[in-house]
């Protein structure tokens, strides 16, 4: 964890764990698999932010989960998800999807297109263990969230137009020009991280460029200004 006087950590693009599997380009924010870094391990409730480059014709084969949300946020390209409740489906660039893997789920997750697939992965520690698995997807257009965070993943029942988790938690998105500004407050004792997936912006007069990863403590109301066109991923959680 960061110092507690910290409010707003920059983590470079190029101090994230790195991990090239050929079919597989990665880059962790938090520890995960080979990478290890106690100083970051989770975000209160935020355990994996993970910023994958799929090639073609490739993907992450079978594999198990248990008491995890798990979304993803496909930035171009498009994943096609198979588990073992019979989901199919095929998300595209701007849209998300979400697993609550629950007492236990195995999926796989596919590039079957002609070009390479960026997304980010995102796991949230569910607010509680347990639980029959689930997975959902839907479009989220980036006109309807131009210059305003639009949810796209929540655990509070008000978000209606949202995907459901099992976490106290939102996952937020935005698409704003240069030169505009977005402001968001983040409550006491919650924790907040932010990745601008596209262009460049500013917090309290730090630059953070696309793909840098933003760690935000509780207490504070934060400005973001956009200093190239921006596409921004928020999550705000316990």
């Amino acid at each position: 964890m960061i110092d507690t006087d910290t409010k707003v950590e920059r983590r470079p693009f190029d101090s994230l764990g790195h991990a090239d599997h050929g079919w597989l380009d990665a880059r962790h924010h938090f520890s995960f698999a080979d990478y290890y870094d106690p100083a970051r391990m989770s975000w209160g409730a935020i355990r994996v932010w993970n910023d994958d480059k799929i090639a073609p014709n490739s993907g992450f084969p079978p594999h198990p989960h248990r008491d995890m949300e798990i979304i993803t946020y496909v930035r171009s390209g498009a994943i096609t998800h198979q588990d073992s409740m019979g989901n199919v489906g095929k998300t595209e660039a701007g849209d998300v999807q979400v697993m609550s893997a629950g007492t236990g789920v195995r999926h796989a997750e596919y590039n079957l297109e002609t070009e390479p697939t960026t997304l980010f992965q995102i796991w949230i520690e569910p607010k509680r263990l347990g639980g029959s698995p689930s997975w959902g997807a839907k479009p989220f257009p980036k006109g309807d969230r131009s210059g305003k965070f639009v949810t796209l993943a929540s655990g509070f029942a008000e978000d209606t137009d949202a995907l459901p988790i099992r976490a106290d938690a939102r996952v937020m998105a935005a698409t704003v020009t240069a030169g505009d500004t977005l402001t968001h407050a983040v409550g006491e004792g919650r924790h907040a991280y932010l990745v601008p997936a596209t262009g460049a912006i500013e917090i309290d007069g730090q630059r953070f460029d696309a793909r840098d990863g933003v760690a935000l403590s509780g207490g504070q109301t934060v400005t973001v200004t956009t200093l190239e066109d921006a596409e921004i991923v928020l999550v705000d959680a316990e």
